[in-house]
C-alpha cells in the first residue's frame, strides 16, 4: 500500500526529538522568503521523522553574545508532520529578537539545539465542524501545521477559515502555499488576508487590523455547534482579538473581540 504522503515509506520511522534533553540538529539549507523572513531546512537521518504531533511545537536554545544564560524560544515547523530526512522552520527576523537573529546568522553545517515536543492542543480528525484561525506575522506557523494536517487527510471534513494579518503584502509569509490549498480545497478551506495599508489599488483583501466586523463577516458564530477559534500572533493582536495568555502560558480568560462576540473558553485556543 502506498502512503498518501509521497515522502513517507511504509517502514516505521524513528523519532528525532527528545522531550527531556536538547539535541543538536544540523542546518542543511536556508532560503530567503522576503526581506526579513527565511526558511531553514535542518537534516534528519533518512529514516527519521521529527516527532511532532498536531498541534505541538519545540523549543530551541542558543547562547547569544555575552549573555550568561541561553535564550530559549518556541517554534512550530512548517514541514509536513510525517516528513522524513528533514524538517523546515520559517523564522522572521526581529530587530530586537536575539533568537531570531541568531537563527538567521546560521550557515549550512551549523547546529541548533532543540527539545520537544511541547504539548499544545491535541487534535483528532473531525473534532470540530468548523475552525476559525486568526494569525499575525510569524503566528502563521501553528495554523499551517494544523491546516496541512486537516487538508491532507481525506477523512477529515473540518471546515477551515484563516484570516492572516500583516503589515503589507510583501510581509505575507508562504502566501503561494496558502493560496494553493485554498484553490485545491475550495469547499473546505478559505484564506482571507488583511494588511495595515494596501500598496496597490487592485488589492482584493481586507485593510487594517483585525476587527469585530471582520470576525463576524468571515467566521462561524459562537452560537454554532462544535466551533473552535484559534489565534496566534503579536501580543497587541492577541490582546485585541482574544485576550492574552497568562504569564504561566495558560490560556487565561477570553477577552477582546472574541468575548464581545460571545465565544466561550471552550471555543477559543491561544497558541
Amino acid at each position: 500500500m502506498r502512503s498518501k504522503y509521497p515522502h513517507v515509506t511504509e517502514e516505521p520511522a524513528r523519532l528525532a526529538l527528545n522531550s527531556r534533553k536538547f539535541k543538536p540538529f544540523t542546518l542543511q539549507d536556508k532560503v530567503p522568503i522576503n526581506h526579513d523572513t527565511s526558511m531553514f531546512r535542518f537534516a534528519l537521518d533518512p529514516d527519521e521523522e521529527l516527532g511532532l504531533y498536531v498541534t505541538s511545537c519545540f523549543v530551541a536554545k542558543a547562547r547569544v553574545g555575552d549573555d550568561e544564560k541561553p535564550i530559549v524560544r518556541a517554534y512550530t515547523p512548517v514541514s509536513p508532520q510525517y516528513a522524513r530526512g528533514y524538517f523546515d522552520m520559517v523564522v522572521k527576523k526581529y530587530d530586537d529578537g536575539k533568537m531570531s537573529s541568531h537563527i538567521h546568522g546560521l550557515e549550512p553545517g551549523d547546529v541548533l539545539h532543540i527539545k520537544g515536543p511541547i504539548h499544545k492542543l491535541v487534535y483528532n480528525a473531525n473534532d470540530f465542524k468548523e475552525i476559525g484561525m486568526v494569525a499575525g506575522g510569524s503566528g502563521i506557523t501553528p495554523m499551517l501545521q494544523l491546516l496541512q494536517h486537516v487538508l491532507d487527510d481525506p477523512k477529515d471534513k473540518t471546515k477551515l477559515t484563516l484570516m492572516y494579518a500583516n503589515k503589507s503584502e510583501d510581509d505575507i509569509i508562504l502566501r503561494s502555499l496558502l493560496d494553493s490549498y485554498a484553490e485545491k480545497y475550495p469547499k473546505q478551506f478559505r484564506v482571507v488576508y488583511t494588511v495595515d495599508k494596501a500598496s496597490t489599488p487592485d488589492w482584493k483583501g481586507e485593510v487594517g487590523y483585525v476587527t469585530k466586523d471582520m470576525v463576524q463577516k468571515y467566521f462561524p458564530a459562537a452560537s454554532k455547534d462544535n466551533v473552535m477559534m484559534m489565534v496566534c500572533g503579536p501580543m497587541p493582536m492577541m490582546k485585541s482579538v482574544s485576550g492574552p495568555k497568562l504569564p504561566d502560558f495558560s490560556q487565561g480568560e477570553v477577552d477582546g473581540i472574541f468575548k464581545e462576540l460571545g465565544y466561550k473558553s471552550d471555543q477559543v485556543f491561544k497558541f
